[in-house]
């Protein structure tokens, strides 16, 4: 699955294109590389995301293409 599909299905980042725009700027980093939003997320990747006030830092647990809002946190575990 896509960078940019994951952080939306996720319920990261509120939709694709900030997604996007994110990565094109940089912000986003898989395993300690930057990437763009066409890169393929797998399961036990590491991804990093800058935001404003801070960055978060999870690693991927499963990649579905659609999920309920409740169910979105599964997908991901934060890492301190």
């Amino acid at each position: 699955m896509r960078i940019d599909k994951f952080l939306k299905v996720s319920r990261i980042l509120k939709r694709r294109t900030v997604a996007r725009d994110a990565a094109d700027a940089g912000k986003i980093s898989v395993n300690g590389r930057e990437v763009k939003p066409s890169y393929r997320l797998k399961v036990g990747d590491v991804v990093e995301v800058a935001f404003v006030s801070g960055t978060l830092k999870f690693r991927v647990l499963d990649l579905k293409e659609t999920v309920k809002k409740d169910d979105a946190a599964s997908l991901y575990e934060v890492i301190a």
